[in-house]
């Protein structure tokens, strides 16, 4: 397993479906900002999103796990091999990630119980 390159590529806010149902004041997603940078492998990185983690993890999983050899969806959706381009399940303010496989080996961060 190798960790995968997570980083925040916009946050969006979809300003008609917000005026129509979110709270007053609903803005952009308060807990990542563009840019940021996270790396990953089995577990959620700290500071990251709960909710964003359960959203891109398959992708994340599939990337950290060997897909980086080819695309997803049989080469109908990313050109580039290991990479995903996926979103957080928001529906008023999605942040959109960048999903990169790279070669650094993913190391274990716990003792096992014997």
């Amino acid at each position: 397993m190798t960790k995968v390159k997570i980083t925040v590529l916009k946050t969006t806010l979809q300003a008609d479906l917000a005026a129509q149902y979110g709270v007053a004041g609903l803005d952009k997603c308060p807990m990542l900002k563009e840019g940021q940078v996270f790396y990953a492998d089995y577990a959620k990185p700290d500071g990251f999103c709960d909710e964003a983690w359960k959203a891109i993890y398959q992708y994340m999983f599939a990337l950290a796990h060997g897909a980086a050899g080819g695309t997803f969806y049989f080469g109908d959706w990313i050109r580039e091999p290991g990479v995903a381009i996926c979103s957080c399940n928001d529906g008023l303010r999605p942040v959109i990630f960048k999903l990169e496989a790279t070669n650094e080996a993913s190391k274990l961060d716990y003792t096992p119980v014997r």
